[in-house]
């Protein structure tokens, strides 16, 4: 299941990665006009669309259109009460879903006493080496 996921989250990705170099490159114009010449802020919007990618190609769609040209900067607002009540009810419902498929339940492992860590023993210290006897072997 987990596999899944993220093979969903990696093919959602991947189009939103191809919607963002597409839009970028030659989108970006026609939807905002003040864009135009305007490169180097272009990198800074790719992690938005990434993750947006559908809102950016709808946007586009519309703007092209010439839909909505009266407020082109106001975000629809139609759905957002019913946007809201779906999130109030699937954020809970995914919570709670999530703490019931966890594997490892605190009622299903009681806690364990870890014992300390046994003090290892003590090393004899090295012997003492006399200079002379260093420099001597050194020098044989």
């Amino acid at each position: 299941m987990v596999a899944t996921l993220l093979q969903i989250a990696e093919i959602y990705l991947w189009i939103g990665a191809a919607v963002a170099a597409v839009f970028l490159v030659w989108g970006i114009d026609r939807v905002e006009p003040n864009a135009a010449g305007a490169y180097v802020f272009r990198p800074l919007l790719i992690p938005g669309i990434l993750l947006l990618w559908p809102l950016v190609l709808w946007r586009c769609w519309v703007l092209v259109r010439g839909e909505n040209e009266a407020c082109r900067h106001r975000p629809p607002r139609r759905a957002q009460h019913a946007v809201a009540i779906v999130l109030a009810l699937a954020i809970p419902v995914i919570l709670m879903g999530a703490l019931l498929v966890r594997q490892n339940r605190p009622l299903e492992r009681p806690a364990e006493l870890l014992a300390p860590p046994a003090e290892a023993p003590a090393a004899a210290p090295a012997a003492p080496v006399a200079p002379e006897a260093a420099e001597g072997e050194a020098g044989q």
